[in-house]
């Protein structure tokens, strides 16, 4: 049981806070505006209970207010949207004050679904990774404005080998192709020498956040998990960052399939009564990891049983090791046994995906010791 009979419902944006304090004890609600200002709100919540808890939504204004109000002594917690059920009539009246009542009340009956907050150091490595996906995603983009600006004006990058196979593009060959490339009107000339810079500077970018991602996980905090979590086929330094930086403790989840779920990986589901139907996953989750699994699930296709041979200057736990040479033998006989029953390669994928994520959870956890 909570030690307080005062709980405080906080509708935060941008730049104001909507507070409204609930005492369980006589029904009584109080209301207040701030600022986005921790140390107001901090302020009113002490006034009315010194030992007041508070509750938030997650959403666009992530973990500030939550350490900050921490730090001053007010208790809070960040609220799941995903698992916050409202009642169809508040949709006809949502307004500020009912949003932080509502929070009040939910909290104050124990169905608020606390978010994991990370420290400083885990937000900084998790904005780093992102920002690095952002960067993989503005690369993708000056490259298709490039490839269709020349595409526009008939221009195809055609070079074979000797053999008769198609050079790749984005290869010395097609750098030099592009370079030779040139219109008879300046303006064309001009655009094309944009979009080349273009290319080349989110090129830079993307090394560059790569060669900060190397450094985050070479420290002693990440070091030893990235490295166990890379004995798995597919997953690399970028994936092992990715997914140790974003779940920061594997042993937070409770099971695989907790991981699984937060992945948003697990199977929809539609039952009721002697009913039992499935559908594809959910998709409710982390949007990012989801992908980095499913791409890396694509190995496991055409890969060996044998273990992953180490890289250099790459030390694994060695029973996380042992035990990733485990999950690389099932899922390759899973893979295949999928593709022998007539599987869509599709599906046979995100089901791999899947397990592979429950596998990253067991080989972290062995290397956190839990």
């Amino acid at each position: 049981m909570l030690n307080t009979t005062t709980f405080v419902g906080l509708d935060v944006h941008a730049r104001s806070i909507k507070a409204v304090a609930l005492d369980v004890m006589t029904g009584e609600t109080k209301s207040a505006t701030f600022a986005y200002d921790a140390a107001a709100v901090a302020e009113w919540v002490r006034s009315l209970d010194p030992a007041a808890k508070c509750v938030y939504e997650s959403g666009v204004t992530g973990f500030d207010l939550q350490k900050k109000l921490t730090a001053l002594g007010v208790g809070c917690v960040i609220g799941a949207v995903s698992k916050m059920i409202k009642p169809s009539a508040d949709r006809k009246r949502k307004n500020d004050r009912n949003d932080a009542e509502f929070l009040a009340r939910m909290l104050s009956v124990g169905n608020v679904v606390g978010v994991w907050v990370p420290d400083d150091e885990c937000e900084a490595a998790r904005d780093l990774v992102r920002a690095l996906d952002d960067a993989r995603d503005d690369l993708r983009r000056c490259k298709q404005r490039l490839s269709k600006f020349l595409l526009r004006h008939g221009l195809v990058f055609s070079e074979t080998t000797p053999s008769g196979q198609r050079k790749g593009n984005w290869t010395a060959a097609h750098w030099a192709w592009i370079s030779a490339v040139s219109f008879k009107e300046r303006a064309d000339n001009e655009v094309l020498a944009y979009y080349i810079d273009a290319v080349r500077q989110k090129m830079e970018d993307k090394k560059r956040l790569e060669d900060l991602v190397k450094d985050e996980a070479s420290k002693a905090r990440w070091r030893k998990r990235v490295d166990s979590v890379r004995c798995l086929k597919g997953i690399d330094v970028m994936s092992a960052a990715d997914l140790v930086f974003e779940a920061d403790e594997f042993s937070r989840f409770k099971n695989a399939r907790s991981f699984g779920a937060w992945l948003g990986l697990a199977p929809s589901e539609h039952s009721s009564g002697e009913s039992t139907r499935q559908g594809g996953i959910t998709k409710a989750g982390n949007k990012h990891l989801r992908r980095v699994l499913v791409e890396s699930a694509w190995h496991y296709l055409n890969a060996s049983a044998h273990p992953k041979d180490l890289a250099k200057g790459q030390v694994p736990d060695p029973a996380a090791r042992r035990h990733a040479a485990k999950g690389i033998r099932r899922l390759v006989r899973r893979r295949e046994e999928m593709l022998e029953r007539g599987v869509h390669k599709n599906k046979a994928n995100v089901a791999t995906a899947r397990e592979l994520a429950a596998w990253v959870w067991a080989v972290g956890c062995m290397v956190e010791g839990a």
